[in-house]
């Protein structure tokens, strides 16, 4: 695909569901780039199925999947005909591990093809899917899954995706792939890998599958070079985020500063060099409070490609977040009493997390402090050497007596947030806890949320994709 047929707007890849097959099939339809997330998609598609399938969406997706029985034993374990009431405790699914059950594999795998067919369904627009380069252990049959959906590209930020091009060569080649799994406490030589065999999941001749262009998402000139010099494989573009995109955000460069407010401070060494960018030759799309016209066209000045919007489209009518969470953030954005929260502890990778402060969510300290610490989703575990042929799993948002006992420091665990509970209860899909207490979201946005309610048109109190495309582009000249 040259250059000139690639869309100007990328929608990103928020949260969990947030950006769901619903939002990526609407973007997509309208000429641009739609992505669904792929975080934690096995616990969605658990959680999805055991409310009943609304609408029967997940059932009819599954039904295309094409490796037999895989779908028929996922649906026979979760499905509940009917739904489960309000305040039941949902089944609870396998964590992540360096060698998972077919169970687990199944969940990932189905997961994703799901999530791509149902954005990809009735139309021939471009669908990409994003990951988070710190989370390995569901990498690679999260990619198959996606791959068999027909997934159109891949993205990933939260680190240096710098092995997953091979991953994606030796998938479409029907070939094992492996990952190079991060350990704390491993030696230098000693080498623990994330394996999947598309020939052993098939039971024979893997699936065909097409190999999906790659986006790494990067914050530094350094980053684009290395990444199109020593990545394991073909790289097709880049996605140039700023620290005022939502999420997570890359650390700043240097020593950290902490504002008054403590907050990571940016400065100019974290301000990506564009014309190093673009000496690259590859395209790029740039990220993080984009989401005006008179952006758009700067950005396409500067040489871009165009623009990766998140934020305008996490609040509109086709995203997951729950519809009681985008009614209070627009109410909150018309009165302009809404700021963004960079914070440096929140998420247990370690890297900066844009919270939004609202009341009866986890940002709110009396909320956070009185919830039971639990980790029974396990996303953003990190891996730890136990021995030569055993690794261990923890995290600082679990209870802190686990986390000490496996090793860990004392100091790692204050202000921790347990982000994958939190983000699966943004979008109605949160957990009972077993003492009763319902998970609590927490919200995540870039800084451009205080705004988003200009994309309300007047009288109106909701906005949809279309709305935010049509602002976007609205001093683009159309094609001729």
């Amino acid at each position: 695909m040259s250059e000139r047929d690639l869309p100007i707007i990328i929608q990103g890849g928020m949260g969990v569901a947030v950006s769901n097959w619903r939002l990526a099939r609407a973007v997509s339809q309208l000429g641009q780039f739609g992505v669904v997330s792929g975080t934690a998609l096995d616990v969605v598609l658990v959680r999805r199925l055991q409310i009943g399938d609304p609408g029967g969406h997940v059932r009819r997706a599954a039904e295309h999947f094409p490796i037999p029985g895989v779908a028929e034993r996922v649906l026979e374990r979760y499905f509940v005909p009917g739904g489960k009431g309000n305040g039941e405790r949902v089944k609870s699914h396998p964590m992540g591990r360096l060698n998972p059950s077919r169970n687990l594999e199944d969940l990932m795998v189905l997961a994703n093809f799901i999530e791509v067919y149902l954005a990809k369904e009735g139309h021939d627009g471009r669908v990409g899917i994003n990951l988070l380069t710190k989370i390995q252990a569901p990498t690679i049959p999260s990619l198959y899954g996606a791959m068999l959906g027909g997934v159109d590209a891949v993205l990933m930020g939260a680190g240096i995706p710098r092995e997953i091009p091979a991953v994606l060569d030796d998938l479409a080649a029907g070939q094992v792939a492996e990952l190079r799994l991060d350990v704390k406490g491993a030696a230098r030589d000693e080498d623990f890998r994330l394996r999947f065999d598309p020939r052993a999941y098939c039971s024979g001749d893997p699936v065909p599958v097409r190999r999906p262009d790659f986006y790494p998402i990067i914050s530094s000139a350094v980053l684009a070079t290395m990444m199109s010099t020593r990545a394991t494989g073909s790289v097709e573009g880049f996605i140039v985020e700023g620290p005022t995109a939502g999420g997570h955000n890359a650390p700043p460069r240097g020593k950290l500063r902490l504002s008054e407010s403590g907050e990571p401070v940016y400065g100019e060494k974290d301000v990506a060099d564009l014309e190093q960018i673009a000496a690259v030759g590859l395209p790029f799309w740039l990220a993080g409070s984009y989401a005006r016209p008179e952006k758009v066209v700067e950005a396409l000045d500067f040489g871009a490609t165009g623009v990766q919007v998140g934020t305008a489209f996490a609040y509109c009518e086709e995203s997951g977040f729950s519809s009681e969470l985008k009614a209070r953030v627009l109410a909150r954005s018309r009165e302009q009493s809404l700021e963004v929260f960079t914070d440096p502890v929140a998420s247990p990778t370690g890297f900066p997390f844009k919270v939004v402060p609202l009341a009866d969510t986890m940002s709110d300290q009396p909320a956070y402090e009185k919830r039971t610490r639990v980790c029974d989703l396990g996303y953003l575990r990190t891996a730890y050497r136990i021995d030569e042929d055993t690794v261990g799993w923890r995290c600082p948002s679990e209870p802190v007596a686990d986390y000490l006992r496996k090793g860990g420091d004392e100091a790692d665990t204050v202000g921790r947030k347990c982000v994958c509970n939190a983000l699966m209860a943004g979008i109605g899909l949160g957990q009972i806890q077993k003492n009763g207490e319902p998970e609590l979201p927490l919200v995540t946005s870039g800084d451009d949320v205080a705004h988003v309610a200009r994309f309300l048109k007047p009288g109106a109190d909701r906005y949809t994709a279309a709305d935010v495309i049509e602002y976007l582009l609205q001093d683009i000249p159309a094609p001729s």
